[in-house]
């Protein structure tokens, strides 16, 4: 009996070691996308300028009015672009630097955005709030079950990022495989909605993009 209960007190520390552990490498890791994104955005200049991303200008129109939500907002140039367009807009970014600019760039344009700071890897999108969400150029599988339970029914999706093509031609952008699309992947995640238009392309011979457009 007593041989028995080392044998459980062992097993409680062994485990309760491994969860510490655990626990603080996914802590680190989102600390350091924190520190890498902020010592990025620490700059007057906006670094990747203040005008939407172009496939988001292209199709504005097609995009149902009403809630919006700008994922991994970055120094705010597609929330603000929404904002112009007659969006209502929240945005989010895990910096705090790129959402005090995203506030600058939009009191700069005279609109209003509801920018705030989350970890998107812990913050919980609210279910059935928006019309409209957009994501650009960031990649979190796990976070796209929650981006589709946080539209409203006849809500759309405009997602675009990069894919594995990028590391083949040599193009700037990230390198980990783990923040790369494969062939058709973001059109298989969103195959329950009804797909408005999908692509995957070089554009400018300088990046590798999947690029869509879904309702749900």
């Amino acid at each position: 009996m007593i041989m028995f209960k080392k044998i459980i007190f062992y097993y409680f520390i062994f485990f309760s070691i491994i969860n510490v552990r655990f626990c603080a490498s996914v802590l680190f890791a989102s600390e350091q996308d924190k520190l890498f994104w902020d010592t990025r955005y620490k700059t007057e200049e906006y670094i990747f300028g203040k005008e939407p991303v172009a496939f988001l200008r292209e199709h504005i129109e097609l995009l149902p009015k009403g809630k919006a939500l700008d994922i991994a907002t970055g120094e705010g140039r597609n929330a603000v672009f929404l904002a112009k367009s007659g969006f209502v807009v929240d945005c989010c970014d895990v910096s705090e630097i790129a959402i005090e600019k995203a506030k600058n760039l939009a009191a700069q344009n005279n609109v209003q955005i509801n920018a705030f700071v989350a970890d998107l890897e812990e913050y919980e999108l609210p279910k059935n709030s928006y019309e409209v969400i957009t994501c650009f150029y960031y990649l979190q599988r796990d976070l796209i079950p929650q981006m589709k339970e946080a539209l409203k029914k006849g809500g759309m999706i405009v997602y675009e990022t990069f894919t594995l093509e990028n590391i083949e031609h040599g193009f700037d952008g990230p390198k980990n495989k783990e923040y790369l699309l494969e062939m058709n992947e973001l059109l298989n995640f969103f195959r329950d909605f009804k797909i408005i238009m999908y692509r995957e392309c070089v554009v400018d011979n300088r990046k590798a993009i999947a690029s869509l457009i879904a309702e749900k």
